[in-house]
């Protein structure tokens, strides 16, 4: 009878070993980009915050971008861009449940492989739908700076602002770093 529990032990202890630090390095890779930086423009020789909220970011910079018609338009894109879509939102869904439901499945004979396939397939498709989405958040601060250029050719006083901090470098080229 000691035998049973100790193989349920190791069928189990394995699989949910790698599962937690998968999580746990998800987790830790997410808290800290949500730190946040207050990236600066200098206008007039004085510092104006870029993203008053995390919500609109960029939004500090509208006072003045207001007055020019494309670099609102594109101050505007820009912002719609940074609103979550509903294919991330699915995609990190059903990867959850994919998880969910390796985690329920029982672990014996054939159903142990379905049981680690809907484990690691739903771990993949949330980590593939938040690169997704840091790919495209780190791509569509391209929309910024040329709406900071736009308004610098004709109007004054002149916004000096760079989206990435030079001492952080610009990022992995996958998305991957921490918020601007």
């Amino acid at each position: 009878m000691p035998r049973v529990p100790k193989l349920i032990e190791q069928e189990l202890i394995t699989p949910m070993l790698k599962l937690t630090v998968l999580i746990t390095l998800i987790f830790s890779i997410a808290a800290r980009g949500a730190e946040t930086c207050s990236r600066v423009a200098t206008i007039n020789y004085q510092e104006v915050l870029v993203d008053v909220s995390n919500k609109n970011r960029g939004e500090g910079l509208r006072y003045y971008l207001e007055k020019d018609e494309v670099a609102r338009g594109l101050l505007n894109e820009y912002q719609s861009n940074n609103i979550p879509t509903w294919k991330s939102a699915a995609l990190s869904t059903v990867g959850t449940a994919l998880m969910l439901g390796g985690l329920v499945s029982s672990g014996s004979g054939n159903s142990q492989t379905t049981r680690n396939f809907l484990l690691f397939g739903g771990a993949t498709m949330i980590a593939v739908s938040y690169l997704i989405s840091k790919t495209n958040q780190y791509n569509n601060e391209y929309l910024l700076l040329k709406s900071v250029e736009e308004y610098n050719k004709r109007n004054t006083p002149k916004i000096f602002f760079s989206p990435t901090d030079p001492k952080q470098g610009l990022g992995a080229g996958i998305g991957i770093g921490q918020e601007f």
